[in-house]
């Protein structure tokens, strides 16, 4: 990597200012986002995640079924600004889709029901690292992008689309593509309010 792990960390942020340009080649964003599938950990090693990239009219279609769904549900008085910020995240260059394999989940229920209560909960969170992962890795390459959560409007039209095992349930969207504007600045709280150190 050519910035060291804590200046990625830093340069992380929401991007929504996206263009339909790339700053690396297809095959560095697979590659990196292999990688982040790969070395994500997950509870008990279960490895529940699963990613579908969209580059092209997939990546357009994703954005287009999404405001065709939002369509049903927002008045059509009050929806320029829903379509604008869809347009925002068609404007990017690709996306990735974030699932969790429910079949993995419920096979662990059954093997160690100790712990059954606990491996949906076990899945988001290790689905939440994976996308802060792919997030990051992203950055790194010079790439802006957001996290979206449309899942429940989407995801049977998306299983449609694109063959989505039945198994697989949607947890996020992030559009991605080369920043064309920031993310502004950041307020935070005091650390000493969120982190207690006891030597």
């Amino acid at each position: 990597m050519s910035k060291n792990f804590y200046e990625a960390l830093k340069e992380r942020r929401s991007i929504y200012a996206i263009s339909k340009e790339t700053t690396v080649s297809n095959e560095r964003i697979q590659e990196v986002i292999n990688e982040a599938v790969l070395h994500t950990p997950s509870a008990f090693n279960s490895q529940s995640a699963r990613v579908v990239v969209l580059f092209g009219e997939n990546h357009n279609k994703l954005w287009d079924i999404t405001e065709a769904s939002l369509k049903k549900i927002v008045p059509e008085e009050n929806f320029a600004p829903t379509k604008e910020k869809i347009d925002s995240f068609r404007n990017g260059y690709a996306s990735v889709l974030f699932f969790e394999d429910q079949n993995v989940v419920k096979n662990l229920q059954e093997q160690f029901s100790l712990y059954k209560d606990n491996f949906p909960v076990w899945s988001q969170q290790s689905s939440g690292m994976l996308q802060y992962v792919i997030w990051t890795s992203l950055a790194v390459e010079g790439l802006g992008a957001s996290l979206q959560h449309y899942n429940e409007l989407i995801e049977e039209d998306v299983a449609k689309e694109w063959n989505i095992p039945s198994g697989w349930k949607l947890v996020a969207q992030m559009p991605f593509g080369k920043p064309v504007a920031g993310a502004g600045e950041k307020e935070f709280l005091p650390l000493d309010e969120r982190v207690k150190t006891y030597l």
